[in-house]
């Protein structure tokens, strides 16, 4: 159900509300781009800052509008399991297909605690679960003999890996077989990570450049991986230039310089300096030239 091209979407705002029409915008730049699936009110989506209303009213009118054409996943994280919860159940309430769950900041379980934070929410919806391996944002990583464990519970499918180690989907592959998901969450090493046994990516710069991400999943796919690599490199200055500020400041000016929403992040993420304003129109200036 999820391979190949997701996007991590942007949550676009006007004057600190959800920008509705901007988000519709974006969808359509989805719709008919060739992503393959939405990951909504994950990082990239701004999550912290939503309230529960907020969060609803998001994925209400992402899943509306959509209306099965894609899949999507909902963001659905806190460090206490109780909290995660009642996101997972909202997300199932708005009709999403499933959640993205992670784990582990602040209070930095250990690995028996990881793998009950997510047994008890799997054990308390029916949603399907995708587990979201982020050590430099959760401090804590879940390691393969838990992601093992885990991967035997009905409805933990999958997971959104951010470890940055490449070796990671090759070992729990050995670990768990072939029924399960595995999706990189990071732009730079998405070609490499695929050719390490994952499916996809839940990327970032897909919301600028959705073709081009469908692409070099679909040489992934193809096993053409001279022509992934390519792309990959193609895209790793653009990459790079998002990444001067925390995330989502660069990829939201990116997005507005293609007219699909305002640049505005809500604090304490904070808007760019002109250098990355620079960095960024330099980097996303070749890819408009032709048609992305």
């Amino acid at each position: 159900m999820f391979e190949g091209s997701l996007v991590a979407l942007i949550t676009p705002f006007q004057d600190y509300r959800i920008d509705v029409p901007a988000l519709r915008r974006c969808l359509d730049l989805h719709l008919t781009g060739g992503t393959e699936g939405l990951v909504i009110a994950g990082t990239t989506g701004e999550a912290p800052t939503l309230s529960k209303q907020e969060y609803g009213q998001l994925l209400e009118e992402v899943c509306r509008y959509v209306a099965g054409r894609l899949p999507v996943i909902a963001g659905a994280t806190s460090y206490d399991p109780i909290a995660a919860l009642q996101w997972v159940n909202i997300a199932r309430e708005c009709g999403a297909d499933a959640a993205l769950c992670a784990t582990g900041f602040y209070n930095r379980p250990n690995q028996e605690g990881l793998y009950h934070h997510f047994r008890y929410l799997h054990d308390n919806s029916d949603l399907p679960l995708l587990i979201y391996n982020i050590p430099p944002r959760t401090i804590v990583d879940i390691q393969p003999e838990t992601m093992a464990r885990l991967a035997v519970l009905e409805r933990v499918i999958g997971v959104k890996d951010a470890c940055r180690d490449l070796a990671r989907p090759a070992q729990e592959r050995a670990l768990i077989g072939d029924d399960f998901i595995w999706l990189s969450g990071d732009d730079c090493t998405s070609a490499a990570y695929n050719a390490m046994g994952g499916q996809g990516v839940i990327s970032v710069i897909a919301n600028i450049l959705p073709r081009a991400s469908r692409q070099l999943q679909d040489a992934c796919r193809d096993n053409d991986f001279a022509t992934a690599t390519r792309l990959q490199q193609a895209l790793t200055p653009l990459i790079q230039a998002l990444s001067l500020a925390p995330n989502p400041a660069g990829v939201k000016y990116a997005c507005s310089l293609l007219e699909l929403c305002t640049e505005e992040c809500r604090p304490p993420m904070m808007a760019l300096d002109e250098p990355g304003r620079q960095a960024i129109r330099a980097a996303l200036e070749p890819w408009l030239q032709e048609d992305w």
